[in-house]
């Protein structure tokens, strides 16, 4: 990073947007809209790939980790929900922040959205399965039939099921509405995010 990138990145014009759109990422993080079994809906990500698009990939990341850290106030699980939230946010934001940046046209942003999804659906697979169901199952004492008892999903018996029936799914909207609300809102948002205001 040269003088003139570190002069842009430290400028108060950029660091006011990195807090705002953190501000907006944290308050979002605590409105959740239950959906399937335990899995809640949060548009959290969406100030986030905002700030992607608009500032560039770090950025992005910066305001998912500033999100993250605000949410450990509030946490109710150790910090384990903040670091699963991170990891899924940080597979979604960078695939589609980086294919944006090569060409920033419409087109690739939906591309970008499109293979940051499916790279979230992945990692919330692989986070559920190493963190999230230990932890819990640690947590609160229980075994595998009772998460899925507290699931409730009728023909979900086991984990696998339970992975790849209602977390893959419930990943694969909530990229789906992140991406779809995101490119909604962008264009008209873009002279804020930006700078270019008057």
């Amino acid at each position: 990073m040269n003088a003139s990138e570190k002069k842009k990145w430290f400028s108060v014009t950029v660091m006011t947007r990195i807090a705002l759109l953190t501000a907006a990422a944290s308050v979002l993080f605590l409105v959740e809209i239950p959906v399937v079994a335990f899995y809640k809906l949060d548009l959290s990500n969406i100030p986030v790939l905002l700030g992607a698009f608009s500032m560039g990939t770090l950025p992005g990341v910066l305001i998912l980790g500033l999100k993250s850290l605000i949410g450990l106030l509030h946490s109710s699980s150790a910090g384990i929900g903040e670091l699963a939230d991170f990891i899924m946010g940080a597979a979604l934001i960078i695939p589609a922040s980086v294919i944006y940046h090569r060409n920033k046209t419409r087109k690739n942003a939906l591309l970008g959205m499109a293979a940051g999804t499916v790279c979230m659906v992945i990692a919330a697979v692989a986070v559920n399965k190493w963190i999230m169901l230990p932890f819990y199952m640690k947590a609160f004492h229980m075994n595998m039939e009772a998460i899925l008892a507290f699931a409730g999903v009728n023909g979900v018996d086991s984990e696998l099921k339970l992975l790849l029936l209602i977390t893959g799914p419930f990943n694969l909207l909530k990229g789906l509405v992140l991406s779809l609300v995101t490119g909604v809102i962008y264009k008209p948002l873009s002279p804020l995010l930006h700078g270019r205001l008057r």
